[in-house]
């Protein structure tokens, strides 16, 4: 009897998992196709304007994942306050989370404008500066609105009502394809920008769904309890300081993973243009596929921290338990279909012989580090629903740079282990960095979910 009804309780846990997750999944993948339709759409103008804008994205797409981190936070507090069925704080919290948006918002976007210099010191070539600043500075202008987005989607997500990011951000992708050709070609008036013009797209798709996102919030009856509409207030640092201690973490986290992408990249760039190009096409299915994991986790993260604010942190832990399980069976799934049709994969981006080669290969990496992505993104999902932050930035820091990165440049690029292996050392190297955060992560984990528990048991 206790079987069945142990198997009823893992069912409905995982219903209610997946209907968070799924259109997290699609909102997820929406906004990475954006990113997809600018590099096509770019490279059909020219070969400058297509290097442009990939320019663009690789400094402007880690300083996001920083600010919609630290953003984050939001939707930890807000699922904490809605488990205690506390609606008037959960207004105040967002009202507070827009005023840290804002200022990161328009803080983030300053930096963007100004990045001439970084890039300079990057030894990129001159000709290329002047558009890539012409996309980033276009870029620069949508964020502001972006973390007001970001934020009133945490909101939403925290309450468990994931559709409205997912109608959104299909709605942004749907808007951003007829803009680019406006902004790349010059209609409407308009003089022609080339790979400029899918910048100013995609911060008018920023302000699209920042509008959205926001009239969604204000007219819809499921939030109005929250009144977060009903005054006036301004930042109040406990507040700020509050969700600062808990956000920076997350974006320090996400912006270490995301940038240590970006340095394999660089250290690859020696190495011939069919071994970068292979490198790449690995690289973007594997953040395509990375989608379902990071989904799942943001699902946990609402789960756990509802639990908590209900004061059950059994249903916490198990709610944790029944997300890895859960991570680990998508890792199955698609680290088997990744190693089997490897082949075919690598043709979808590119029909050159060598460029396959190389990226075939590495898929097969890419396959094998899924189950230790799917546990470590999920439990840094369920520690975040636990409001701890500050030591799974540590874990995962040390994990993919003190690890990870040596590891691989070492196996990669350096004869101590033997002969050089090129790209695959520096993936068996994330392999290891990966594992390394998975254990420690899922170690972190056990024994917060214990010490909650035993917290709430009477002594």
């Amino acid at each position: 009897m206790s079987t069945v009804s142990r198997y009823q309780r893992v069912t409905a846990e995982w219903r209610v998992l997946l209907k968070l997750a799924v259109p997290i999944i699609i909102a997820q993948l929406a906004n990475t196709a954006m990113g997809f339709v600018d590099t096509v759409m770019a490279g059909r103008v020219s070969p400058n304007d297509l290097a442009a804008v990939a320019l663009g994205n690789s400094v402007w797409l880690p300083i996001f994942l920083l600010m919609s981190g630290i953003l984050l936070a939001t939707t930890a507090k807000v699922s904490h306050a809605f488990g205690r069925g506390a609606e008037l704080e959960m207004g105040y919290l967002v009202r507070q989370a827009l005023w840290l948006g804002l200022a990161l918002g328009c803080g983030l976007g300053v930096l963007l404008w100004n990045a001439q210099p970084l890039m300079e010191a990057m030894g990129i070539d001159p000709i290329l500066i002047k558009p890539a600043m012409g996309y980033l500075r276009a870029v620069a202008c949508g964020f502001p609105f972006v973390a007001i987005y970001l934020v009133f989607r945490c909101y939403s997500d925290a309450l468990g009502l994931t559709r409205p990011s997912m109608v959104i951000g299909i709605l942004g992708l749907l808007l951003n394809i007829p803009l680019n050709y406006i902004f790349i070609n010059g209609h409407l008036g308009l003089p022609a920008m080339g790979g400029v013009g899918c910048g100013w797209a995609t911060a008018f798709v920023m302000a699209f769904m920042m509008i959205a996102m926001f009239v969604w919030v204000r007219w819809a009856p499921y939030y109005k309890s929250s009144q977060i509409f009903i005054r006036f207030q301004w930042p109040q640092s406990p507040a700020q300081k509050s969700l600062l201690a808990l956000g920076l973490p997350i974006g320090v986290s996400i912006f270490a993973e995301a940038s240590l992408f970006s340095v394999i990249a660089l250290l690859i760039g020696g190495l011939g243009a069919n071994v970068v190009a292979g490198h790449q096409v690995a690289l973007n299915f594997s953040g395509l596929v990375f989608m379902i994991p990071y989904s799942l986790a943001m699902a946990t993260t609402i789960r756990v921290g509802q639990a908590l604010g209900a004061n059950r942190p059994r249903q916490a832990r198990f709610s944790a338990g029944v997300a890895m399980a859960t991570g680990l069976i998508c890792a199955c799934v698609s680290a088997s279909y990744m190693f089997l049709l490897r082949e075919h994969i690598a043709r979808i981006y590119t029909p050159d012989a060598a460029v396959l080669a190389v990226a075939t290969s590495l898929i097969v990496y890419s396959a094998i580090f899924q189950f230790s992505d799917a546990i470590q993104v999920t439990a840094a999902g369920a520690l975040r629903g636990y409001q701890d932050t500050r030591i799974t930035m540590i874990i995962t820091l040390f994990s993919y740079w003190a690890v990870g990165l040596p590891v691989g440049y070492m196996l990669g690029l350096t004869d101590q282990f033997g002969l050089a292996q090129g790209p695959a050392g520096l993936w068996q190297g994330l392999i290891v960095g990966l594992s390394c955060a998975a254990v420690m992560l899922g170690i972190r984990l056990h024994k917060i979910a214990r010490r909650h528990i035993y917290a709430a048991t009477p002594h």
